[in-house]
């Protein structure tokens, strides 16, 4: 299994930002242009993009969809974009497809409605990417406002027989924290399905990469990079090149 580095672009009111732990009160904006942070990490390699629409999110309906669609549009086709926050009907999905997304995420719907998530495997096969983020191993949903009492490995053994294409895991505590990640829990999923994991969460720099890397075997199939690639705490050309080096 290959391992990608996924840059983070989370938008919110049109800028490019981070939170701590999802709080939109710790906000820090980091660039007012998206498209051109997308570019930035496209130029230095990134052959993966992650952008999640945190209005979005919180709203339950894809704001800044201009913007996403202007990123979609110019680089869907040069390399591989997923995209989540507030997806929560096939027109959405479908449009985001168009427009060149590789994968659509789904977050608070697969949990709420997941006869939704099933009919959008079914409708988009090899798409859609189910976003989990938890607290203290519950589910959260709604923009990480509400918990749910399902735990993970729950729910990612009920989409998997969906059809979807992996797992996004997201340790809520740990996100924007450069902590490091929560490895032992993103283990225990990667080995309860047979579907790729993808890890989110606290990377606070090389070091959690190499932990990362060599679990790939085991079905983790890359990791989310934010606060710490803004910050330049983790240079993505050393990271690229440990991705080669530890994969070699």
């Amino acid at each position: 299994m290959t391992f990608s580095l996924i840059p983070a672009i989370d938008i919110r009111d049109g800028n490019c930002v981070r939170l701590l732990q999802g709080e939109f009160s710790k906000e820090t904006i980091f660039s007012k242009d998206p498209q051109e942070v997308a570019e930035k990490w496209i130029s230095r390699g990134a052959k993966n993009i992650h952008i999640i629409d945190l209005d979005g999110a919180s709203s339950g309906k894809l704001t800044n969809d201009y913007l996403v669609k202007t990123i979609l549009n110019e680089y869907g086709r040069k390399v591989s974009i997923q995209v989540g926050g507030g997806i929560r009907d096939m027109n959405t999905i479908e449009e985001l497809v168009t427009y060149g997304a590789s994968r659509v995420i789904i977050g608070t719907a697969a949990v709420k409605t997941p006869e939704f998530l099933q009919d959008a495997c079914r409708l988009f096969p090899g798409c859609m990417i189910v976003a989990l983020d938890a607290k203290n191993d519950k589910v959260a949903t709604n923009g990480w406002s509400e918990l749910s009492s399902n735990t993970v490995i729950e729910l990612a053994k009920e989409y998997q027989s969906f059809g979807v294409e992996g797992i996004l895991y997201t340790d809520i505590m740990r996100d924007g924290m450069m902590k490091g990640v929560n490895l032992e829990s993103t283990l225990a999923l990667a080995r309860s399905v047979d579907i790729p994991i993808i890890a989110s969460g606290g990377v606070s720099g090389l070091s959690d990469l190499r932990r990362l890397i060599k679990c790939s075997a085991e079905g983790i199939s890359g990791v989310i990079l934010g606060r710490a690639l803004y910050e330049g705490k983790l240079d993505f050309e050393e990271a690229l090149e440990l991705v080669g080096i530890e994969r070699a």
